[in-house]
């Protein structure tokens, strides 16, 4: 098997602050109006997409972390893509548990949507494909662990601060059922970043909820769907009446991140907080 090579995008920015908006897990159908535990997932990220368009309208790039589609359907990356055009910013995806790489790479026409190594100022975001096909959990393996050590050494020299961005969480986030899918081999990914005193963050998708830790000074970010969102604390699988939202960042040239999450509040969306699952939807 041939290494995982790194693919550096150059994205111009407008000052010394980055500015970054995180969409994920928006889980489209293959037709619009498709559901996820009775919400309609195209509605829901267009509204959040509105928001965060009327509260920020200036950013740099845009980050899908995950589960973008809910079957892996072309459709819906298709769809996925004129939605997330609204912006005037790069794209960046990676896949999550419910995705098809192939297909997302059938729409990356321009060959940047799945660049693993983002430069933007004096930052620079290593974005790790946290996916087993087939599986629900997540690992990363001696290939993503190789392309992350590539990526922070390339990074260090040229005097970058850096981003990690998976899907999977890689740390327990008090929820039973999802803290058996984090990164299995979490402690490997860990001792990478340790060498690397540059690493300001940690981001993913996945967990459908807000978390933000701290491990060695560094911020451990998890973020809200677009859509459905996960109960915290729930030692099985529990639906949340939160809202959808996103995240943003701002990346500042001295190291420091500043980060927040916003809702949707002007909307009602419909989902069953009596499901036991969602792996069929």
């Amino acid at each position: 098997m041939s290494a995982v090579k790194c693919l550096t995008v150059k994205v111009p920015v407008s000052d010394e602050v980055v500015r970054l908006l995180q969409l994920t897990d928006t889980h489209l159908c293959r037709e619009s109006g498709g559901k996820l535990l009775g919400m309609d997932t195209d509605h829901s990220l267009q509204a959040v997409i509105d928001l965060a368009l009327r509260e920020r309208p200036r950013v740099d790039a845009v980050l899908g972390t995950g589960d973008m589609s809910n079957h892996g359907f072309l459709e819906a990356y298709q769809r996925l893509r004129q939605y997330f055009a609204r912006f005037s910013a790069p794209q960046f995806w990676i896949p999550g548990n419910h995705d098809d790489r192939a297909k997302m790479v059938e729409v990356d026409t321009d060959g940047t949507l799945l660049g693993n190594d983002i430069r933007l100022g004096g930052w620079q975001l290593v974005m790790l494909d946290s996916q087993v096909p087939g599986e629900v959990g997540g690992h990363l393996g001696a290939q993503q662990l190789a392309l992350l050590r590539q990526a922070l050494e390339q990074g260090a020299a040229e005097g970058l601060f850096s981003l990690v961005c998976l899907h999977h969480h890689p740390v327990a986030i008090g929820c039973d059922w999802l803290d058996e899918q984090k990164v299995a081999d979490a402690d490997a990914l860990f001792l990478v970043l340790a060498e690397f005193p540059a690493v300001r963050g940690v981001l993913w998708g996945h967990v459908h909820q807000a978390v933000d830790k701290e491990w060695q000074g560094r911020r451990l970010m998890g973020s809200p769907s677009t859509c459905v969102q996960f109960a915290p604390g729930s030692e099985k699988f529990c639906a949340d009446s939160a809202a959808p939202g996103y995240r943003w960042l701002e990346l500042h040239a001295d190291g420091r991140i500043e980060t927040g999450l916003s809702r949707v509040e002007d909307v009602a969306f419909r989902v069953d907080l009596n499901s036991g699952g969602y792996l069929q939807d």
